[in-house]
């Protein structure tokens, strides 16, 4: 048998140092024997996933300005309903305020989305950024009720940690044009990841800073108002990264610019795909409704009121939810591929609605959080898929038009519910219902969902199909 010994002198770490580079320089020299060229680039290509190497610098600059207005969304989202109460606002204001906040926003994006093609991307996501740091800024300074509802009804405030306003629509069309079909779908899986992530940072940063602020003997809403002055800043500095994106980000190609509206139709950008549209706007609004119930702000507020416990814990849950949720959208690429879109959706939708009405029934904070972070584990799989299946269905000159309509239509839907929590939530013995109510109504979402779309096929499915064994 072969002996190892270290030489005289050499302590071990130096043994492991001098044996790497031997090894090193012996691979090096195998490849320029077989006139194979190395590089020092390698292992960050490989940690790079294959789907993203074909993203331009403006794909990754989407992707940026996602991660950044999450992280805003998240941190804000795990405070609000905490900063507006100790403004003096009662739970049946807050939850007014969250109504027209979510009613504002579906008014900007459908503006802003159905001229984004016409006016320009990169202008109307500088004008969607701006509107979102003047509505931090303003509920920063200004604990009157009528400014507030003026500021939450024009300015772009996410209560529920996702995405409001016309960024989404956007983003989704820009992405849907320089990628492959046959990666659409796991594209949109790493970019709702990036989102995930962010919103769980966000969520642990302002939780732990509201905690450490108020030990230094801050007063709590005015530790929360630290985080609202931080989701303003994020708001200009994404304007300033929105003006970098290049013309390549811009819709050029012919006939793929919305024409002048000359119907109501054209109006809104859609054409062909009218039908289509609408009746997923129809579903994705009932969707929406019923998780307005349980958005994330009035979630962490719920576990307050059942379990007494602070921000910053709540800040720890949410994170680790929200990682969760992002690992599990990476997931619905390969199962979209085996069992296509609409199946994939439905059948990981379902059972994360059960595991959300089992939620308020658990008798203890452990069992009621790990409910809660089974439900985020399986819950996300439908935001890959059913972006990417609302891309295949419409040409592509109605994308930008079809997912802005879609995303008013889900923003309206969970614009309505917080109203009915406020309510709830000023009743001790209604604290439960909103989860109630909203898994109930979500189940009722996929069934019509599944009902109304299992036969209308993306075209690389039914590709798929053609080419598979006879």
């Amino acid at each position: 048998m072969r002996k190892y010994s270290l030489e005289k002198n050499i302590t071990l770490p130096q043994f492991f140092a001098n044996s790497f580079a031997k090894t090193i320089n012996s691979k090096r020299r195998c490849s320029r024997r077989f006139g194979q060229r190395t590089t020092k680039r390698m292992p960050t290509a490989i940690l790079i996933p294959t789907a993203l190497k074909i993203l331009t610098r403006d794909g990754w600059f989407l992707f940026l300005t996602r991660f950044l207005r999450l992280f805003a969304y998240g941190s804000l989202s795990v405070v609000l309903v905490f900063y507006l109460i100790g403004l003096g606002l009662s739970e049946s204001q807050t939850g007014l305020l969250l109504t027209l906040t979510l009613l504002g926003d579906t008014a900007v994006s459908l503006y802003i989305t159905t001229r984004a093609d016409r006016i320009g991307r990169r202008r109307m996501l500088i004008v969607g950024a701006i509107l979102m740091a003047a509505a931090g800024l303003a509920f920063a300074f200004t604990h009157n009720l009528l400014l507030l509802l003026i500021a939450g009804t024009i300015g772009v405030i996410s209560p529920s940690g996702n995405e409001v306003g016309p960024f989404l629509s956007i983003e989704q069309a820009a992405l849907s044009h320089v990628v492959p079909t046959n990666t659409r779908t796991e594209i949109f899986a790493w970019y709702t990841l990036f989102g995930s992530v962010a919103t769980a940072l966000g969520a642990l940063f302002g939780g732990a800073i509201t905690a450490v602020l108020q030990k230094q003997s801050v007063t709590p809403v005015n530790s929360y108002r630290v985080v609202v002055i931080i989701y303003a800043a994020l708001g200009l500095l994404l304007a300033i990264l929105f003006s970098r994106l290049s013309s390549a980000s811009e819709v050029t190609a012919p006939g793929e610019k919305s024409g002048l509206p000359g119907s109501l139709k054209s109006f809104f950008g859609i054409h062909h795909s009218s039908n289509v549209v609408i009746k997923l706007s129809g579903l994705f609004a009932l969707d929406s409704f019923a998780g307005g119930f349980v958005v994330q702000s009035f979630a962490a507020y719920w576990f307050y009121l059942r379990f007494g416990i602070q921000p910053a814990t709540l800040g720890v849950i949410f994170f680790w939810a929200n990682v969760f949720a992002g690992i599990s959208a990476l997931l619905a690429s390969s199962l979209a591929a085996r069992f296509g879109l609409i199946r994939t959706m439905v059948a990981t939708h379902l059972p994360s609605n059960v595991l959300l009405i089992l939620v308020p029934l658990m008798p203890t904070l452990s069992l009621a959080t790990l409910v809660l972070l089974l439900r985020f584990s399986i819950s996300q799989m439908d935001v890959p898929t059913r972006q990417s299946y609302t891309m295949a269905v419409v040409p592509p000159e109605e994308r930008s038009a079809a997912a802005g309509i879609t995303g008013v239509a889900r923003t309206t839907g969970a614009a309505i519910s917080p109203l009915f929590v406020g309510f709830m939530f000023a009743r001790p013995c209604l604290i439960n219902f909103p989860f109630f109510i909203a898994g109930t109504l979500k189940i009722l979402y996929d069934l019509l969902l599944y009902h109304q779309f299992v036969s209308l096929k993306p075209p690389e499915e039914i590709l798929r199909k053609d080419s598979g064994p006879k």
